[in-house]
């Protein structure tokens, strides 16, 4: 039975997730901004859950959520970084404000993660860190500037990251998800193709894991498609991101 952190479990794939691995026997420390939405799985698995509620864009509160695992068990075995948002930039309105908290919670608030998580991680066995990043990473997207940023710049970190933790023992896995129906993509106005169900992309994140890949991305067809189209050369993705592409507004 491992002893579990998982950021972002209150909708989505990480409430999906949270199901599936308090369901298969372990310890899971769950967090989110609010702890309403996480009482149901702790009052049914009362002596499994840890709630640690905060808010991951700041790093005290983020401290505190690790001092709190600290004392309750002592060191995790596996952390699944998994919070994070989204936002789009609107043609002919660049929005610094909107890039900057993108940016804050996608990247720097799952930073102030790793740098809580990894002291439990060394005390833990086998450690594991998982990180929730984007297939978007592959291909430039209109309007997607904001959140495909974040989300390439932290597949970076933890590329690099995972190069410096091997000496450690410390095995890092990039999940890398084509569209997931969650209240967070129910908010998109155009086409999702290929998009999975909450509970399927959980179910396929929660059985890999335990093979401790460096990546997991899925469905499959998309992931090829994305990538075949994100190594096109660079007029061709500007011609390809063009046809897709919204017309600018005016007003």
């Amino acid at each position: 039975m491992s002893r579990v952190w998982l950021t972002g479990g209150s909708s989505g794939i990480g409430a999906a997730l949270a199901e599936i691995l308090l369901e298969e026997g372990h310890r899971l420390a769950l967090s989110a901004r609010q702890v309403e939405p996480l009482q149901g799985l702790a009052t049914r698995f009362p002596n499994q859950v840890l709630l640690v509620t905060g808010d991951i864009n700041e790093r005290q509160q983020v401290m505190e959520i690790g001092r709190r695992i600290e004392d309750a068990w002592g060191g995790l075995d596996l952390v699944i970084l998994n919070a994070g948002t989204c936002e789009y930039l609107e043609p002919g309105r660049f929005d610094a404000d909107l890039l900057e908290r993108v940016v804050r919670t996608n990247l720097l608030g799952t930073g102030h993660c790793i740098q809580a998580a990894l002291p439990l991680l060394r005390c833990g066995e086998r450690p594991h860190l998982a990180v929730v990043c984007s297939a978007v990473t592959w291909l430039a997207l209109p309007r997607a500037g904001a959140y495909g940023a974040s989300k390439a710049a932290l597949r970076y970190l933890v590329e690099s990251l995972r190069i410096d933790l091997a000496a450690e023992g410390i095995d890092v896995t990039l999940i890398s998800p084509g569209f997931v129906d969650t209240p967070l993509t129910r908010r998109n106005d155009f086409p999702m193709p290929m998009c999975w169900p909450a509970q399927r992309a959980a179910r396929r994140i929660a059985d890999l894991l335990r093979k401790r890949p460096l990546e997991i991305s899925f469905p499959l067809p998309f992931i090829l498609a994305i990538r075949l189209l994100g190594g096109l050369p660079a007029r061709w993705r500007l011609a390809l991101g063009r046809r897709l592409a919204r017309p600018q507004r005016m007003d």
